[in-house]
């Protein structure tokens, strides 16, 4: 029981969200998109953390799913971008192994947030495409040329973890709601934001509607999320910090993952430590 409370906060921690219901809802939500999509994030949590007890890392660290989320997110992201098949499985397999490793040295300069999953996603995804020439599978694109702000707004949540889901989106935000309310409000003022940002930027309406604009920006929101009137200001502006590097990392053709919330978020964070 206690281990599968434990990859239920390793899902749940992908949003800061250390809750086993929360962890249990973003599961439903994943596998309501795509089946396939919910069971890579589900052994991607759970190699992440049996890797971690293996070699010994810190207990409560992986019972408070600290070692799962990365993996998560890494699973997600290999059948996401390939299709299924024996490369991508043990693609799966190393790039959650990875994680935990890359997640350890992390944590021992900087807060890690989901930056091992997109140093290890990078490094995998693009050995797979360079040096096994595996192409990425063709992605959706979202009909229309109206620009819908709800749906926007809600796909943002999807985004987190790789899906364009209007379900699955509410059940991302209910999954927040569920473990703390701030964080939830804090949550939807910066998908507002970012794709408000996203729109004045004049990013394609397709990308805005798929939530692609507002996901980093729910990340900052709950990584900074407190009480105090200056927490308002901080997050306002690493939300408009990761925007910007949401547009400019991708206009160089990279994926550009959960990088632009990671950038802003530690340069906020620096900046924080700096004025103190």
């Amino acid at each position: 029981m206690k281990f599968i409370q434990t990859i239920l906060r390793g899902i749940g921690q992908v949003m800061f969200q250390n809750n086993i219901y929360s962890g249990l809802l973003f599961l439903v939500g994943i596998a309501y998109n795509s089946w396939s999509l919910g069971l890579a994030a589900l052994f991607g949590t759970i190699i992440s953390t049996v890797t971690a007890q293996l070699l010994k890392y810190p207990k409560d660290d992986i019972q408070n799913g600290l070692y799962g989320f990365n993996g998560a997110l890494t699973g997600i992201a290999m059948l996401c971008f390939f299709e299924v098949n024996g490369f991508t499985l043990l693609a799966l397999f190393i790039g959650a192994v990875l994680s935990t490793i890359t997640m350890h040295f992390l944590k021992r300069a900087l807060p890690p947030f989901t930056a091992p999953f997109v140093m290890v996603s990078w490094f995998v995804i693009y050995s797979l495409l360079f040096v096994f020439n595996l192409p990425l599978l063709p992605s959706a694109a979202t009909a229309g040329n109206t620009f819908k702000f709800l749906t926007a707004l809600i796909n943002s949540f999807g985004q987190v973890m790789l899906q364009e889901n209007v379900i699955t989106g509410l059940i991302f935000l209910l999954a927040i709601l569920v473990n703390n309310r701030l964080m939830a409000v804090y949550s939807l003022y910066a998908a507002a934001l970012g794709t408000l940002a996203g729109w004045l930027f004049s990013e394609p309406i397709s990308g805005l509607n798929a939530g692609l604009m507002g996901y980093n920006a729910i990340l900052c929101a709950i990584a900074l999320s407190g009480k105090k009137r200056s927490d308002f200001m901080w997050i306002t502006l690493t939300i408009i910090l990761s925007t910007l590097l949401n547009i400019g990392l991708a206009m160089t053709g990279i994926i550009t993952l959960t990088a632009p919330f990671v950038l802003a978020t530690w340069a906020i964070l620096a900046l924080k430590k700096v004025k103190a």
